[in-house]
């Protein structure tokens, strides 16, 4: 089952009025037409993802303490409190 939900546009009457004559050279409605053009529409507008943005760096002044070194960690540690 389709459902299809109902809108109001505004078109302005020179729009209006090709778009009713091209329904009717087609043979078809404003409503199809009108999807089919939005559906181009939109297919066609699809940009691609911009690239992430690069991580913000900072100078931080080198790392007060060798993190593999365990006994200098826990001093470190111990001396901020």
């Amino acid at each position: 089952m389709v459902f299809r939900m109902k809108t109001t546009l505004v078109i302005d009457d020179t729009v209006l009025a090709k778009l009713k004559s091209e329904a009717r050279l087609r043979r078809t409605t404003i409503s199809e037409l009108v999807e089919a053009a939005l559906r181009a529409f939109l297919a066609r507008s699809k940009r691609p993802a911009p690239p992430p943005t690069p991580l913000p760096t900072f100078a931080s002044g080198g790392a007060l303490v060798d993190v593999a070194d365990r006994d200098a960690l826990y001093r470190a540690m111990e001396e901020e409190r």
